[in-house]
């Protein structure tokens, strides 16, 4: 019998290697990594995996592939597959972003990504005041308007699914190519927040007021207003998130 058909009786017999498995193998490692139930220096085996998760040597070998592409992993010949120091994590990695966010210490996470936010967002409005196109300030102010209509009738789904939007299309439109690979870490930290119950039923009048103004110091090409409006909605999230002044 060839190995190809060992392997494949392998991977019918666990599941396979279908998107599903390794997708949620690799959320199970990595929230284990990234709470510090894998604290660095630990120490991984393919066939440790397959015997923890009754999954095939292909799942794990290609869940450890993706954990060594964001720093969290590294291997070496006789010694095994470990677990980096934090210090060389890809920290803006949003599935590691989603992954402590879902660990006990998703305080520590979301201090952190609210202060980032806090640096990067009020320069991106002020960019995307200066350079945004047409068809982008328009989208910006119907975001907004969509943001209070769904914010006012307590949509929660609706207003989450608006504001990734609205923030990634600020940093999209800002001209900071480098501002503008934040959108998924945005965008984790936006759905963890609605998912972990930290989101009001209703968003404050003042919030989504600071959206809408926002949007039309954008489209007004107002770049001090747009800036102040953002730290206006950010130092709103840190507030409800008490994450001090």
């Amino acid at each position: 019998m060839s190995t190809a058909t060992d392997e494949g009786a392998d991977e019918a017999h666990d599941g396979g290697a279908s998107p599903a498995m390794h997708e949620r193998i690799l959320e199970v490692v990595g929230v284990a990594i990234a709470s510090g139930k894998l604290p660095p220096g630990s120490r991984l085996t393919l066939e440790g995996l397959q015997q923890e998760y009754g999954i095939s040597r292909t799942v794990a070998r290609d869940t450890m592939k993706v954990l060594e592409s964001m720093n969290l992993v590294y291997s070496r010949r006789r010694v095994g597959i470990v677990v980096q120091d934090r210090s060389l994590w890809n920290v803006f990695d949003p599935k590691l972003v989603r992954w402590r966010l879902a660990s006990d210490r998703r305080e520590l996470q979301y201090s952190s990504l609210t202060e980032l936010r806090i640096a990067v967002e009020p320069i991106a409005a002020a960019g995307a005041a200066r350079r945004a196109s047409a068809a982008e300030r328009a989208q910006l102010v119907a975001l907004g308007a969509e943001l209070r209509r769904l914010g006012e009738a307590g949509d929660l789904q609706g207003f989450l699914s608006a504001d990734i939007e609205f923030h990634q299309l600020l940093l999209r439109s800002c001209g900071n190519e480098m501002f503008q690979a934040l959108e998924g870490m945005v965008a984790e930290v936006l759905t963890s927040r609605t998912q972990q119950g930290l989101m009001p039923f209703k968003p404050r009048d003042e919030a989504l007021q600071a959206h809408q103004d926002v949007a039309a110091a954008v489209a007004r090409g107002d770049t001090a207003v747009a800036e102040s409006a953002m730290h206006h909605i950010l130092d709103e999230v840190r507030e409800a998130m008490g994450l001090g002044g």
